[in-house]
């Protein structure tokens, strides 16, 4: 009997001994915080090597997914103002060409190429002594649209031998664009306005008032709608002014018979100047002597005669009853 419960107490021992070594074992956990409604969060899952290393490359990734989406909607929107932009361009061009109205021929097939056309174009043709041939001078003005501003300008460049003068401008009128819609929409909505105040007017000086002033508005509305189509065909349509002439012909102004030339064009340009100066004063003098000098000789010739009649006449103080007939057939007749 004592053996028996010796036994007993033996196995409940080892019983209780393994019992506390399996609960030393097991970690205790930290108490639950509670969230906001009360509740116990859930424990966090134990994290395995392969897990983490797939939380990072998620992360990873999200990150670099942001700032591509990120980058993507900057460059949107700034293709989005940049689209919404008004600026009116232009450009100023004077080309050297052998042949100027070939030239004229192909900025009108390139303009027509780009979707646009030519407005203008000019033929003169200047007739100059110092030349050997009489020189032409073609001018173009052009309009394409402004996508095609920069294509149109490449090849109308290449039109001709080399460019000389060169003038590309461009003015933004976004702001002014805008500052007319926001105008017009206030003026629209006044007109809305005054269109419900007249069908409510019940005067007709009320009507005729109201009506005044819708004019007034409705006139406004007009000038900024069309100032507003001028700014869109502006920017919508570049303009590109092209003058096309021939090269200069270049003199050789060195040696010693370009010199005796040039002394022998003076001179023969000298002789020509004395000689139209002198033709010049001929006719300038004729009709002075016509008009002052030949009734100025006639006087004179005149008062010169009756002086040599008056020196001829006889001083004879004797009355004419006097003298003898013969002395008086002697004396001249007057005239």
């Amino acid at each position: 009997m004592k053996i028996l419960t010796i036994f007993l107490v033996a196995i409940s021992l080892s019983v209780l001994c393994g019992c506390e070594t399996e609960r030393k074992s097991v970690p205790q956990l930290a108490p639950k915080p509670a969230d906001a409604k009360g509740q116990a969060s859930k424990p966090p899952a134990a994290a395995s090597p392969a897990s983490g290393f797939s939380d990072a490359v998620v992360s990873t990734l999200g990150g670099r997914a942001t700032q591509v989406s990120l980058d993507q909607a900057s460059a949107m929107q700034a293709a989005t103002l940049a689209a919404d932009r008004k600026i009116i361009r232009n450009a100023d061009l004077t080309i050297e060409t052998d042949s100027p109205t070939d030239g004229l021929r192909k900025i009108t097939s390139i303009a027509e190429g780009h979707g646009g056309f030519v407005v203008t174009s000019e033929f003169k043709q200047n007739d100059s002594s110092g030349q050997s041939k009489a020189t032409q001078t073609v001018t173009v003005v052009a309009r394409v649209p402004s996508s095609q501003f920069n294509g149109a300008l490449e090849q109308i460049r290449a039109a001709g031998n080399r460019v000389i003068q060169e003038k590309v401008s461009g003015q933004d009128v976004s702001e002014e664009y805008l500052d007319l819609e926001a105008r017009i929409r206030t003026k629209k909505a006044l007109e809305t306005q005054f269109i419900e105040i007249m069908k409510r007017a019940g005067k007709v000086e009320d009507a005729l008032s109201v009506q005044r002033e819708l004019a007034e508005v409705r006139t406004e509305i007009e000038k900024l709608e069309g100032r507003r189509r001028f700014l869109e065909n502006q920017a919508s349509l570049s303009t590109i002014n092209v003058t096309l002439r021939p090269p200069t012909q270049i003199v050789n102004a060195t040696g010693f018979w370009y010199s005796v030339k040039s002394a022998f064009s003076d001179g023969v340009d000298v002789a020509l100047a004395v000689v139209l100066f002198l033709i010049r004063a001929v006719v300038a003098l004729l009709p002075i002597v016509l008009l002052i000098g030949l009734p100025l000789a006639l006087i004179a010739r005149f008062v010169i005669r009756r002086l040599r009649r008056r020196q001829l006449l006889p001083r004879d103080p004797a009355p004419l009853s006097h003298r003898s007939p013969q002395s008086l057939r002697r004396l001249p007749r007057r005239a």
